[in-house]
């Protein structure tokens, strides 16, 4: 319960450091505060795994904090996070050495998101069922279902 209680503290303290310019180019402090991402990622917070897997992905050093991203990323969007699904969409499109793009996987990460209410998955959905490819196949009904649900969810 207390080691719980510090975490949230521990995150809560990081996070607000985050707007100050100075405490994140500070290396020292910097990797405090991804011990406290870190931390409370593991244990379970839905918010702190996509937050922590965005920022290892996109900023962290070498393959391997790029794999424990998306790992998180992974998590957050099972757990309901839609943008950790629609970034596990981008994911899945992208090439890299251990895998080709995945249209399927896409689509699968992407109506995740769309059923969480992301805008921008269902404008995705449907340009990927328009153009199909990836191993997905055109669809022009399921296009214009999601054009419809991106112009009802805002864009």
């Amino acid at each position: 319960m207390l080691l719980k209680v510090r975490a949230r503290v521990g995150y809560w303290i990081a996070r607000k450091m985050m707007g100050s310019r100075w405490a994140v180019q500070q290396p020292k402090l910097w990797r405090w505060m991804e011990g406290q991402f870190a931390r409370m990622a593991s244990i379970g917070n839905t918010k702190a795994q996509s937050f922590y897997g965005h920022i290892l992905l996109f900023r962290g050093q070498g393959y391997g904090a790029k794999k424990e991203g998306i790992r998180l990323l992974r998590l957050a969007a099972e757990a309901g996070d839609a943008k950790a699904a629609y970034q596990m969409g981008v994911v899945s499109l992208s090439e890299d050495a251990s895998h080709g793009p995945d249209g399927v996987q896409a689509a699968y990460w992407w109506k995740r998101a769309v059923e969480s209410g992301h805008p921008l998955a269902a404008t995705r959905l449907a340009q990927l069922y328009t153009a199909g490819g990836h191993g997905l196949e055109s669809d022009k009904q399921q296009a214009e279902h999601y054009k419809t649900r991106a112009s009802n969810l805002g864009l």
